[in-house]
């Protein structure tokens, strides 16, 4: 399996996300929309405009809340037709944005542990269980709840694979090609690494986005994930 690569459009404005967007061309199609420029880059805008051109989205919003307000939100963004949304994996949140969900093709994914979170940082949340115990309880509940999907670290894809099964999507942020700077990730994997770890879909920004050549970048990316 080639796996799938999701462009992070992790930029401020508008303007940046369409510039990224033309110079990747038709490299990728599927394309990641966070905080950043969801909120301050008119990112429900772009969403809108890529599925209108048949490129897949994913809102990475990380929904959390009382269950009438996460239910509210899930049926906003199923009916802009995006295909992926996150929500953070609390049974009774995941609950209610399966029930909102249903009918529509938004697939759900349940948040783990954050990629830029090490056990120390648990720890210091008032966590006591470890990293890898906290992902595995939060992916049982997540395919209990009938999510469509987890997003864990790839140092957890393996084991997360093995409890949610092959139709669940394993989604895998903090993906570095050797050599790539870490930034702010702590628990980081290649890309053939995270496909070979159980990954479905690998989700790349900044190696990809601070690239001289964009559309160079996440072509070299593709290769490696074919060939791994």
């Amino acid at each position: 399996m080639a796996g799938t690569l999701i462009v992070g459009l992790d930029v401020s404005t508008r303007g940046e996300a369409e510039d990224l967007i033309a110079k990747l061309g038709g490299t990728v199609d599927f394309f990641k929309i966070g905080y950043q420029l969801f909120y301050g880059g008119d990112g429900l805008t772009v969403g809108r405009e890529l599925i209108k051109a048949g490129k897949k989205v994913f809102f990475d919003l990380k929904l959390l809340d009382i269950d009438n307000t996460v239910a509210k939100g899930v049926a906003a963004i199923a009916a802009t037709g995006a295909h992926m949304l996150t929500i953070h994996a609390y049974p009774k949140a995941m609950a209610a944005a399966v029930d909102a969900a249903r009918g529509s093709d938004l697939r759900l994914l349940g948040v783990t542990v954050l990629t830029s979170m090490d056990q120390a940082d648990l720890e210091d949340a008032g966590y006591s269980a470890s990293v890898t115990d906290l992902v595995e309880r939060r992916a049982n509940q997540a395919r209990e709840a009938g999510m469509g999907g987890i997003v864990a670290s790839a140092f957890e894809a393996e084991r997360v694979r093995g409890i949610v099964g092959p139709d669940m999507a394993v989604v895998t942020p903090g993906i570095r090609p050797a050599g790539s700077d870490a930034g702010d990730q702590k628990r980081i994997m290649t890309p053939a690494d995270a496909l070979q770890a159980g990954a479905s879909h690998l989700v790349v920004a900044r190696p990809i986005i601070a690239a001289p050549d964009p559309g160079a970048a996440a072509q070299a990316i593709l290769e490696e994930m074919a060939s791994s």
